[in-house]
């Protein structure tokens, strides 16, 4: 056997959920190439597809999106948990993590239903801290609105219109599903076990949580606030450079070309603005973009260092008013439907997963009674 630090390289199952070609700047989702889908398709149109393996049509579809509507409200038992976290100032994504794990309250142990219940429900546990720790009371969900919409409803109380719904489902759209990343492994480690679904998915949301995951959108943004001015870029950038510092939103550990999340959530933002002259921190963005990937080449020439997947999350979540501690789980949202994905093809394999180790320890340790220890060195 041959130890490899993080697993990279080993294929750890075979799925039929998606496929991410680094070399060419590929994500195809359940069949589909990013761009063909994520633009066109509802949430709900997301969700069906990666759990049923088709689009459905329209009659499944209405009788798909109103029984996630039903799933909307929270337990009164969540409701209490969030009050509570609230008054400690807990972070957003440590509370829907926590809040997420009530949800076995009124969980069937069917996976159906606790599918449904999740993802129609973490939208109403963040907006509802999110509420909480602003000293504002929870606005409960709007049964006419679709999913992505009665996200931003809940946050502000105002009906998004109809540009910043279509800009919120295309996010979601995106990031529902990529591959063997870290937080789905974990959803599938969990389901292996035979454990339930909302178990698995406590579980990702922990993965998620670490910066090496789930924490770069956020500071991409306080990136482009520090530098601030379209003339501080390159000497900002160039200055981080020199400091061998990273620059947040550009490289990836698979893409070696542009991310095809980024087009796809360029192109958002474009729609996004299409009709609205308030485009002079996105028009500044995009110069910090171009300038960062002219220093790279220069830094650091063959590295193929491109725009990733955070640098446009971060300014479409912006435009859409959403604050940097939303970022994180807002994306939890989206990748819920794929852990979910995930984890009912783990259901469907039936096997554990159970890795070996290699040890590097001593074996010839002898018992010492305690009166005989020598004290340790402190």
């Amino acid at each position: 056997m041959t130890y490899i630090p993080g697993l990279k390289g080993v294929i750890a199952t075979e799925t039929h959920l998606s496929s991410v070609d680094g070399e060419i700047g590929e994500l195809i989702i359940a069949s589909y190439p990013l761009e063909e889908i994520a633009p066109r398709a509802t949430f709900e149109e997301m969700a069906y597809l990666l759990w049923h393996h088709s689009l459905p049509s329209q009659s499944s579809l209405n009788a798909f999106t109103e029984s996630i509507q039903k799933h909307r409200t929270l337990p009164n038992a969540t409701i209490v948990l969030l009050r509570e976290a609230a008054s400690q100032n807990v972070s957003v994504i440590d509370a829907l993590r926590m809040a997420t794990a009530t949800l076995s309250l009124t969980s069937t142990n069917d996976d159906a239903s606790d599918a449904q219940t999740l993802i129609a429900t973490l939208p109403t546990i963040v907006a509802t801290y999110w509420r909480l720790i602003n000293n504002q009371e929870p606005i409960a969900p709007n049964p006419n609105l679709n999913h992505a919409a009665n996200y931003l409803y809940m946050l502000t109380g105002k009906n998004p219109n109809p540009a910043q719904t279509r800009a919120i489902t295309t996010y979601l759209n995106t990031i529902t599903d990529h591959g063997m990343n870290a937080s789905t492994f974990t959803a599938r480690v969990i389901t292996s076990t035979r454990s339930d679904l909302i178990s698995a998915i406590v579980g990702a949301i922990g993965a998620l949580k670490g910066p090496l995951h789930g924490g770069a959108p956020g500071p991409v943004l306080q990136m482009l606030q520090e530098i601030h001015s379209a003339e501080n870029a390159e000497p900002y950038m160039r200055a981080k450079l020199e400091k061998g510092e990273r620059l947040m939103g550009f490289g990836h550990a698979i893409y070696k070309v542009r991310d095809p999340r980024a087009d796809v959530l360029y192109d958002a933002l474009e729609s996004l603005f299409a009709d609205n002259s308030d485009r002079d921190f996105y028009t500044f963005a995009q110069h910090v973009e171009k300038t960062a990937i002219t220093l790279l080449e220069e830094f650091k020439p063959g590295r193929r260092l491109q725009t990733n997947v955070e640098f446009y999350t971060a300014l479409l979540l912006h435009s859409l008013g959403l604050h940097p501690d939303l970022f994180t789980p807002t994306f939890a949202m989206g990748r819920a439907v794929g852990w979910i994905a995930h984890s009912l093809e783990q259901r469907a394999l039936d096997r554990i997963i159970r890795p070996e180790s290699v040890y590097t320890g001593h074996k010839n340790g002898q018992w010492i009674p305690v009166e005989k220890r020598e004290p340790l060195l402190t």
